[in-house]
């Protein structure tokens, strides 16, 4: 397990990502956007408020505000990370001398993996004290912000895995990346459409008073997660409303699916890596 992340190709690449400049001047913009984000909505409410106040309800407005922007952020990023970790080696011609090294597979897919979503991660952590700003005045607990915190990493982790797989499987990174974005985008606006018809037609009659198909497509939405997490009574209305006919949580199965894709696409992206070669040697 020691010589699965700490490995040469994850030491590489940690240096290459975090001795750049650029890197840390990026996540000093972002931090100051935030920034500028928060004390403009602080000082908007207060200017429209009698007396001057920021109100609890208005915190938690701001920290839903803040954390969809980070959703999208992160589901943005993610694909453009990873989707060449694999395929961009192969053009520039050093895989094959990657692949003479004594690392495996196994350490080569996922030291990629953590290096290329690493920069993320750090964001996202550096941009925890920024969001403890809501403490300051109510509406959020510390474990909504640890739960939120934790399904970001779990995201990007599964939205990560299927760039490494596109990447492993395509030669061209161009055509990895595009790929990788559609499926992203049919995880994020694709299931929040095939949802809407769904409705639609379970509206008019033509299906079942229950509606697992909507509640399909709902569970692979991260944005129907995160508003659950957000506002677990208003989404648990919404969703006893609409009767999705399935008593597993959309939490609990968005974790179940998620999971399956993420060792679906590892485990696939290993195997291809070397082709040629059997797991045992590997091993």
């Amino acid at each position: 397990m020691r010589n699965l992340f700490l490995n040469p190709v994850m030491n590489k690449e940690f240096k290459l990502r975090f001795r750049s400049f650029k890197s840390f001047l990026g996540l000093a913009f972002y931090l100051l956007a935030l920034t500028i984000l928060i004390v403009g909505f602080i000082y908007l409410q207060t200017q429209n408020s009698p007396m001057g106040l920021f109100r609890p309800d208005q915190s938690r407005e701001m920290f839903m505000l803040l954390a969809f922007i980070q959703l999208g952020l992160i589901l943005f990023i993610t694909p453009g990370l990873t989707a060449g970790v694999i395929s961009g080696e192969r053009e520039k011609q050093t895989l094959n001398i990657l692949l003479t090294t004594n690392q495996s597979s196994t350490s080569i897919i996922m030291g990629k993996l953590v290096s290329s979503i690493s920069f993320l991660l750090l964001m996202i952590i550096a941009s925890m004290p920024i969001y403890s700003i809501v403490f300051l005045f109510g509406g959020i607990s510390p474990g909504q912000v640890l739960l939120i915190l934790i399904f970001y990493i779990f995201t990007i982790l599964v939205f990560g895995s299927i760039g490494i797989f596109f990447s492993t499987i395509v030669r061209r990174t161009i055509i990895a990346m595009v790929s990788t974005y559609g499926v992203a985008l049919f995880l994020i606006g694709g299931t929040a459409f095939l949802f809407t018809i769904s409705m639609a037609v379970n509206s008019m009659g033509a299906m079942p008073a229950n509606n697992p198909v909507a509640y399909f497509f709902a569970m692979l939405n991260p944005g129907f997660i995160l508003f659950g997490f957000l506002e677990p009574n208003a989404f648990n209305e919404l969703s006893n409303q609409i009767g999705f006919g399935i008593d597993v949580p959309l939490w609990a199965a968005y974790l179940v699916s998620y999971s399956i894709i993420f060792i679906i696409m590892i485990v696939v992206s290993i195997r291809k890596l070397r082709p040629n070669m059997k797991v045992k040697s590997e091993a």
